[in-house]
């Protein structure tokens, strides 16, 4: 946020009053959502009023819009989040000749997790059971794999995408050569 409490003020009207235009919002829609009579919707647009910290909040609140970004005096650059091969987090001690390369950042363990699995000729990897109602979106990108799903087996081929319930034991076996694949699990 800025240090300059006055820069804040005068860029605060356009910012909400663009924040409710981009909704397609009317100034009484705000107010029914926010609490904020629209009068003093009006007012804070305007630049006529300064918001309390709590009516600042209840119209974020009904504009859908980030509070501190709503205040902060630039944009965020975008930004590009680079990890070199080297630095990908790997596990080499689950199955057999299966190396593990974690592609998912940390925050979405558990919820919508990224793999690439690379599967020596021969190799595999058994799964347990993960949590109910999880599932598995495989994508053989080289080689042949034996899939398990509980008592479900089927063969995916490089180019293929196959989709089953992770909440069964799996079991993913390299039956041709070495295998790369693409691992998405979903509510792990």
């Amino acid at each position: 946020m800025t240090d300059n409490p006055d820069a804040i003020l005068t860029q605060l009207p356009a910012r909400l009053k663009a924040a409710r235009t981009a909704q397609g919002l009317s100034l009484d829609a705000v107010a029914k959502l926010s609490g904020v009579s629209r009068s003093m919707v009006s007012q804070i647009e305007r630049g006529e009023s300064s918001p309390t910290i709590a009516t600042l909040w209840n119209l974020t609140r009904a504009l859908q819009v980030d509070f501190a970004g709503l205040l902060d005096s630039a944009p965020t650059p975008a930004q590009i989040e680079v990890l070199r091969a080297a630095e990908v987090p790997t596990i080499n001690n689950l199955g057999s000749g299966c190396r593990i390369r974690i592609l998912s950042p940390p925050e979405e363990a558990g919820k919508h997790e990224v793999y690439e699995l690379l599967i020596d000729a021969g190799g595999m990897l058994d799964s347990q059971p993960h949590t109910r109602g999880a599932r598995e979106h495989l994508t053989v990108s080289q080689g042949t794999v034996e899939l398990r799903s509980g008592d479900a087996v089927g063969s995916v081929h490089a180019g293929d995408t196959a989709r089953y319930p992770a909440d069964v034991p799996h079991r993913i076996a390299a039956t041709d050569g070495p295998v790369r694949a693409f691992l998405v699990v979903q509510d792990a």
